[in-house]
């Protein structure tokens, strides 16, 4: 097969399924803007010409932007078909706009499209938190034109692909009947328990066992939680004066509206409650190297994550391989990954004094938890190992596709 994988940040979520085919023998290239790429696939990068216009309708700047983005990538696609190139299946993201007009230079491709969220006004992110969400016809337009594209590539599509089913259920449904849910995966044998484990803070070092509180996000933010988190804190500490927390994530959004001007929204929160613990105790690591990430879930006696009912991060998953006692928010999709008093432990998104109380349980009583830590460990094993569950599903997928 000729296979053609699209990316804005390449591999992203397509960095086991591409070198997969590439090492059966087929032609496998790649497009993307940035991103590390991987060793033996072509990867074609590609720069968007011109920024969104000001002139542009404000609520259709956010469409502008992807158009910008599928014409910089049809042109290195255009590139690639005058070389000769002609893939059997295309398997994109199409999540920045990338892949809006390859069906127009490959119409006979098959397009496998990773859908990852599709946006609504009610009942989902938007209107979730009241602390940010108010009524302003123009940010409810924004968003209902936020969904134009994702509304091409479904159009597009030969077939779907969902993470989870809750992000499926965010596609309308007309779609979803061509729609897969097949998680990324996660290689459990690199992410597993580890008794042994240790990772040193500031010249003290911390091992499994001890009492550490994890927290874990791309970057910390209102999106995940973070908000949340921190409000508990102090209670937290108060009852176990013992316990370390380790904070992993950047200064920056992934998700949502950016932090009020010159600030951001990991020093908002950690001001609001910095006077009321020993700061001492409180770690913030930044972003780390996956092995030091993956560290400190292994260390980890209790691990918090919140979201918003939107995409599930791959470090909820993580944790849970890791044998973690994951803490997580009563919010889809983390109930599709956690079931209360069976894999791990659910409070409600807003209620900081029940997960204030859940927490320090855990950590004062570890024996009590460590059937949850076993079975959290067997349940990521068997839905969202890499090799035995997920890969073999995506490939099945892409196989039939191109039949």
């Amino acid at each position: 097969m000729n296979l053609l994988f699209v990316h804005q940040n390449f591999p992203g979520q397509f960095r086991h399924l591409a070198p997969h085919f590439a090492r059966a023998g087929h032609a496998v290239k790649a497009l993307g803007i940035d991103g590390a790429g991987l060793p033996d696939i072509e990867m074609h990068r590609y720069k968007p010409g011109r920024a969104t216009s000001r002139e542009a309708h404000p609520w259709a700047q956010e469409f502008e932007t992807k158009v910008i983005r599928g014409e910089a990538c049809a042109a290195a696609a255009q590139q690639l078909k005058a070389q000769g190139f002609v893939p059997d299946v295309i398997v994109a993201n199409p999540g920045w706009g990338e892949s809006l007009f390859l069906k127009d230079i490959w119409p006979q491709a098959r397009m496998l499209a990773l859908i990852e969220f599709f946006y609504a006004a009610r009942g989902l992110d938007f209107d979730f938190d009241p602390e940010f969400h108010r009524e302003d016809l123009a940010r409810y337009a924004r968003l209902r034109a936020k969904n134009a594209h994702l509304l091409m590539a479904l159009a597009d599509m030969d077939w779907g692909i969902c993470p989870t089913e809750f992000q499926r259920g965010t596609v309308p449904p007309e779609y979803r009947a061509k729609t897969s849910v097949i998680f990324d995966g996660i290689d459990t044998n690199v992410v597993r328990p580890d008794p042994g484990a240790f990772v040193t803070v500031n010249g003290r070092t911390l091992r499994a066992g001890d009492e550490v509180l994890t927290f874990v996000n791309r970057n910390l933010e209102p999106y995940r939680g973070y908000h949340v988190f921190m409000r508990a804190l102090p209670e937290i500490l108060r009852r176990r004066p013992n316990a370390v927390a380790l904070i992993v994530g950047g200064d920056g959004v992934s998700y949502g509206a950016a932090a009020p001007e010159g600030k951001t929204w990991k020093q908002i929160f950690f001001d609001e409650v910095k006077d009321r613990f020993d700061a001492s105790r409180v770690r913030f690591l930044g972003r780390l190297p996956y092995a030091d990430y993956l560290r400190v879930l292994q260390v980890s006696a209790c691990h918090v994550y919140l979201t918003y009912p939107f995409v599930l991060g791959w470090s909820c998953i993580e944790a849970l391989a890791a044998g973690g006692l994951v803490v997580g928010s009563r919010t889809p999709p983390v109930e599709e990954a956690i079931r209360h008093g069976e894999n791990g432990l659910l409070v409600d998104f807003f209620d900081t004094a029940a997960l204030a109380s859940m927490v320090s349980d855990c950590l004062a009583n570890p024996a009590r938890y460590q059937a949850l830590r076993a079975q959290a460990r067997v349940g990521a094993v068997e839905r969202y190992d890499l090799a035995s569950v997920c890969l073999p599903q995506q490939v099945k997928l892409v196989e039939r596709l191109a039949r």
